[in-house]
């Protein structure tokens, strides 16, 4: 069957039921944008330039926070450019590409939080253990088997995606190349294509969520037996599984979304697709950051330094 007729090139059409009101979205999202891009880039200079934050945690952190900050950037700046100017134009190759990198890089939200979790699980629970557990040829063991299946899945339904033929329509009711919001305007069965997204959701967000959860009841079991510092580390554990909880109920959302009959407005499933790689970008850096004692301690001296409090009469 030939696939003369198939789409080549794309309308990225999200928000497009606002109508003249949409250009207005392009001041929020910039706010977002911007305050991730900042705060991200803050941490990760507080992280590399400190020495003393060299640890297995903190550099942990500090990969987190880079993709953080590269997340936005593969797509923040072409949608907001879409809001004021109506750029909206893209090609398949590119929207593939777009999807791949979107993905890829969002799955490792997910999978730092694992390995920090697992950082956390080893400093309070094994603390005699911490430094031979944290080695890196010992780490290599947690840190190898989900970046292949983080590749090895993303890959999977992009390059699945990418074999269909479009020939319904042209018009992606989304702001960038969302998986699904792309697939769904496939001519041929795309039941194989919904079967590895789904199964994607399950072994990546959702598999992480239940290994950082199961991470997190360990360590609850370990302080609650302590005194005032597992008291401070329960607190902490407690803060990061509800950002984690949150993060995953939205990203559950959006990919639901389009597999199962509802009457979400479209206006909503874009927001909340939208939502789910920007989210953490904004709120990881704050959570797993400036609540950071010493983390905090190093943002308000370099802070300060640069903005000085007051000047001298």
């Amino acid at each position: 069957m030939e696939n003369v007729s198939s789409h080549k090139h794309f309308i990225l059409n999200g928000f497009n039921e606002l109508g003249a009101l949409r250009p207005v979205l392009f001041l929020p999202f910039f706010i977002i944008f911007v305050v991730s891009l900042l705060a991200n880039s803050l941490l990760l200079y507080i992280i590399i330039s400190q020495r003393s934050l060299h640890s297995p945690m903190y550099i942990l952190m500090a990969g987190l926070a880079f993709v953080d900050l590269s997340l936005p950037l593969i797509f923040v700046p072409n949608m907001l450019l879409s809001f004021l100017f109506n750029w909206r134009g893209i090609s398949l190759i590119g929207c593939l590409v777009q999807m791949h990198f979107i993905h890829i890089i969002g799955t490792f939200q997910s999978t730092f939080l694992v390995w920090m979790a697992l950082d956390r699980y080893f400093a309070i629970c094994t603390p005699l253990y911490y430094h031979e557990c944290m080695s890196l040829p010992r780490f290599l063991k947690f840190i190898i088997p989900l970046v292949v299946r983080n590749i090895i899945m993303i890959t999977l339904f992009v390059g699945l995606a990418g074999k269909l033929s479009f020939c319904a329509s042209n018009v992606i009711n989304h702001c960038f190349c969302e998986h699904m919001a792309l697939v769904e305007l496939a001519c041929g069965s795309i039941t194989i294509n919904n079967l590895v997204g789904l199964m994607t959701m399950c072994l990546i967000p959702v598999a992480d969520f239940i290994v950082i959860a199961a991470s997190y009841i360990f360590i609850f079991s370990s302080v609650l037996r302590s005194g005032k510092t597992g008291a401070k580390a329960l607190h902490t554990c407690i803060t990061h599984i509800v950002v984690i909880s949150i993060s995953l109920v939205v990203a559950l959302i959006a990919f639901l979304s389009y597999r199962v009959k509802n009457g979400l407005p479209a206006a909503s499933r874009v927001f909340f697709s939208t939502m789910y790689p920007m989210f953490p970008s904004l709120f990881n850096p704050i959570i797993y950051g400036i609540r950071t004692a010493e983390i905090r301690q190093h943002i308000i001296k370099t802070l300060t330094s640069v903005f000085p409090l007051h000047s001298s009469s």
